[in-house]
């Protein structure tokens, strides 16, 4: 089988796994499509785990940080880990951070707190971050404004990428859920956008015209599974191999192939991760 898929954001150390169906769902990865997977960090010990997979897997990658809804348990000391988990081979990326004002498991101003300390984190280690951002558009552009995110500094740190908006600063807005104008945005402030399972449902219509609107150069696809499950599988766990049909509703979309969308894809996440 072709491998020409990137999961830029996956779950494979979520703690619902067993060591059995973690195994069963490695297994499926392994024999499907997918090339590439980035296993992203929620907590401390998840980040653990998935540098432990990145270092067990040749096709596993791993992202580090602390989600918005554990910003209320997170301490100082996890700084510092996150800063040594970093120095890692093969950790990517700083993620998922970011803020969440759907659920509100963590008061504002603490995910905002931990938010920028962690973002200041990225900035000195001159890695990729990958945002969650759910409810909270406004304050997240402020943030990511005011932290620096977009500055000069930043962009230097990382290759230019193709096309009109050319800056990079290192910032993956992941399972992207905004309007299509501040999409615009974004990409020209040097933001990349991922795209999640959500696009295949028939009433997403907010996420089809980011889609329709934001050049696939600027675009990288996702599972965030177990979660976000598209269709035709949705309401089951979500898993690696489902990314084939986030990329095939983007090149239906977009009036374009899916081994278009799969390639341009992978090379837009192996140029934003940076690996060879």
């Amino acid at each position: 089988m072709q491998k020409i898929l990137f999961d830029s954001h996956t779950h494979i150390n979520n703690e619902d796994f067993d060591d059995e169906s973690r195994a069963q769902l490695i297994s499926e990865i392994e024999d499907s499509a997918v090339a590439y997977a980035v296993d992203i960090g929620f907590d401390i010990a998840s980040s653990q785990l998935a540098v432990q997979h990145a270092q067990t897997y040749d096709w596993c990658y791993a992202a580090v940080g602390v989600h918005p809804h554990d910003a209320e348990d997170m301490t100082d000391d996890d700084l510092m880990t996150l800063k040594e988990l970093l120095k890692q081979p093969k950790v990517v990326a700083l993620g998922e951070i970011g803020l969440d004002y759907f659920r509100d498991i963590s008061p504002r101003d603490i995910q905002q707190k931990r938010f920028v300390q962690q973002l200041n984190v990225a900035y000195e280690a001159g890695v990729p971050v990958t945002i969650h951002d759910r409810d909270s558009h406004g304050d997240m552009m402020e943030i990511l404004k005011s932290s620096g995110a977009f500055s000069e500094a930043r962009i230097k740190t990382f290759a230019s990428r193709p096309g009109e908006f050319s800056k990079d600063a290192g910032i993956l807005l992941h399972c992207y859920s905004g309007s299509a104008e501040q999409a615009r945005q974004y990409i020209k402030l040097g933001a990349t956008l991922s795209i999640a399972g959500p696009v295949t449902y028939k009433n997403n219509h907010k996420t089809a015209a980011v889609v329709r609107e934001i050049p696939l150069e600027y675009l990288l696809i996702e599972t965030d599974a177990p979660y976000l499950t598209p269709e035709p599988y949705r309401g089951k766990p979500n898993k690696s191999p489902y990314a084939e049909y986030t990329a095939r509703k983007i090149a239906e979309i977009k009036g374009i192939s899916y081994e278009e969308v799969a390639a341009q894809t992978l090379a837009n996440a192996k140029r934003y991760f940076r690996i060879d």
